[in-house]
């Protein structure tokens, strides 16, 4: 049972970005806090270009609050990417805790200095490949804060709308991976995968496989390919360089099927 008496920190799953797949749940827990705090990464998305997140975060807000929302910004922690330091399993997986510690910190500063209730927007899902309700409860370690966590419309689910797919074959699974693991997948034997948090989309080997892809969906700039893998990666390279230069920005995602007898 929850303490209303203690401050509370909200984690809001507010959908791939299309307003109108907030669900009513999440607007209610969005009226509820006092500020939201907002990840900054201008100047990282595209060299000089504030970061549209922020402003796709504050255009939410807009279209579901009643009153102007308070949006409290932090610069992003610094992340290390490159190869040589991030090449083996345990050296990612390292650098992603001390990026996770970083932004402990910071938030715990802000924390200290904002009182009330805070809210986390949280792209898509926060259960799918995202790093909040990590950070915060690091955070709950810390302070004495109660924890409320929103689901939110995924891209997995979108993606599969968008398509019109049923993502699992009949009494078949479904594998859901990074796009730095999805050879690792193929070599251990799935054969329908769904792939996110894609630097790019390289798939040796797997040119007669199915891909139903989609970028940056639920947004205005949204794109579709789908195809054989062989036939369309080509596409998928080309709508992937318009994204960039057209939001700023990619969030793909991809479901991955070996074909059938």
């Amino acid at each position: 049972m929850s303490d209303s008496s203690k401050r509370r920190i909200w984690i809001i799953g507010v959908g791939p970005g299309d307003p109108d797949q907030v669900t009513l749940e999440a607007v209610a827990a969005m009226r509820s806090v006092d500020y939201f705090l907002v990840t900054d990464k201008s100047g990282t998305v595209k060299q000089g270009m504030p970061d549209p997140l922020v402003r796709a975060r504050e255009e939410l807000l807009d279209r579901h609050l009643d009153q102007d929302a308070r949006v409290v910004k932090v610069a992003d922690a610094p992340r290390e990417r490159r190869e040589e330091f991030t090449g083996t399993d345990a050296e990612y997986r390292a650098a992603v805790a001390d990026w996770h510690r970083a932004r402990v910190e910071k938030y715990l500063a802000v924390l200290a200095e904002n009182p009330g209730d805070a809210g986390f927007l949280v792209w898509g899902d926060p259960a799918f490949y995202d790093s909040t309700i990590r950070v915060v409860d690091q955070i709950a370690s810390l302070l004495d804060v109660e924890v409320d966590v929103i689901p939110g419309i995924s891209s997995v689910q979108l993606l599969a709308a968008r398509h019109r797919l049923v993502l699992h074959e009949v009494a078949r699974p479904l594998y859901v991976t990074t796009g730095r693991a999805v050879t690792d997948a193929v070599a251990a034997g799935h054969d329908n995968i769904v792939v996110m948090l894609n630097r790019v989309v390289d798939l040796p080997g797997l040119a007669d496989w199915r891909i139903w892809w989609g970028g940056n969906l639920g947004t205005a700039d949204e794109e579709l390919v789908a195809g054989t893998v062989g036939e369309v990666l080509p596409a998928i390279d080309e709508a992937r360089t318009r994204l960039r230069e057209t939001a700023g920005w990619v969030m793909d995602i991809y479901l991955l099927r070996a074909p059938r007898a």
